[in-house]
């Protein structure tokens, strides 16, 4: 009888266990990937890298490319490295940048310092760069608002030759602006992030702006736009994925209207609405052991 509740017991507390596990993963993110790190740029600010060789040839809008510029505010670049720290507006720029958050990040005296590097996405060859738990102007240890996100360019010429995917992905986003660029000391207001794309041309098609961009509090954890809440051509919250098929980049979608509330709940796999329901699930069973030990 005493190794029977033993074992009860055992099973409560593996249960719990898995319990606090799940939670910490949903608490600490789940979009960004782990990797593409081998490389790093120095603690700075506005400052960028030389030319940096992807592994691939992507066909950004007609303009074949196989190297960029990282630059710490958010962004890369194709045709030259960009120190500008307040976000223009991505859909008239003659510049060709990809940003998955464009803001003044400064990363001097608090914070971690940009990374970048190769590796690999879903088994494709990949080039990445990290802006973990990175710092605003003017970089202050007394901050303790950080932001984190990832871009990864995917190697798609196993459809066609220059095709590829952009993936922007997003774990916390709790500052929005430099003090520079009319933010306030705790990173907030003014001139605020911009999150898209643009190949410089000016054409139609060539160019994105995610909803949101520039609105102050929008992309904000919580926000009405939130980075790290939506989700793209993706299952996983935080992950936004745009694809390169032929030159061209379908852009996403306008939200639906507002409708009526649908009849049943859909709960899409990763979501945070799956790992509550698996959480529940699991505390009914160490209950359950508990009870019966």
């Amino acid at each position: 009888m005493h190794q029977s509740h033993s074992m009860h017991r055992r099973a409560a507390y593996s249960a719990l266990g898995l319990v606090m596990l799940f939670a910490t993963s949903l608490a600490s993110g789940q979009a960004i990937e782990p990797g593409f790190s081998a490389n790093t740029l120095p603690p700075n600010d506005d400052q960028s890298t030389g030319l940096v060789a992807m592994g691939f040839t992507v066909d950004f809008f007609g303009i074949s490319r196989s190297e960029l510029y990282v630059n710490n505010n958010g962004n890369v670049t194709f045709d030259f490295p960009l120190a500008a720290f307040t976000p223009f507006d991505l859909t008239s720029t003659g510049r060709e940048i990809i940003a998955p958050f464009f803001a003044d990040v400064d990363t001097r005296s608090a914070g971690d310092p940009v990374t970048y590097g190769t590796g690999t996405f879903d088994g494709r060859p990949a080039f990445g760069v990290n802006w973990i738990n990175v710092d605003y102007f003017a970089s202050d240890p007394a901050h303790t608002n950080r932001n984190s996100f990832q871009l990864i360019l995917v190697d798609r010429s196993d459809i066609a030759a220059g095709d590829f995917d952009m993936v922007f992905n997003y774990d916390q986003i709790q500052w929005e602006t430099g003090e520079a660029s009319g933010g306030n000391a705790d990173g907030l207001g003014g001139d605020s992030a911009r999150v898209g794309y643009s190949n410089g041309t000016g054409a139609a098609g060539t160019f994105f702006e995610l909803d949101g961009s520039a609105v102050n509090g929008a992309f904000l954890d919580g926000g009405p736009n939130a980075l790290v809440s939506g989700r793209l051509n993706s299952t996983i919250d935080g992950r936004y994925i745009f694809e390169s098929r032929g030159g061209g980049i379908e852009p996403p979608p306008p939200p639906p209207p507002p409708g009526p509330a649908p009849a049943a709940i859909s709960v899409p796999a990763g979501s945070p609405m799956t790992w509550l329901i698996l959480i529940f699930g699991l505390l009914s069973l160490a209950a359950f052991t508990f009870r019966r030990s």
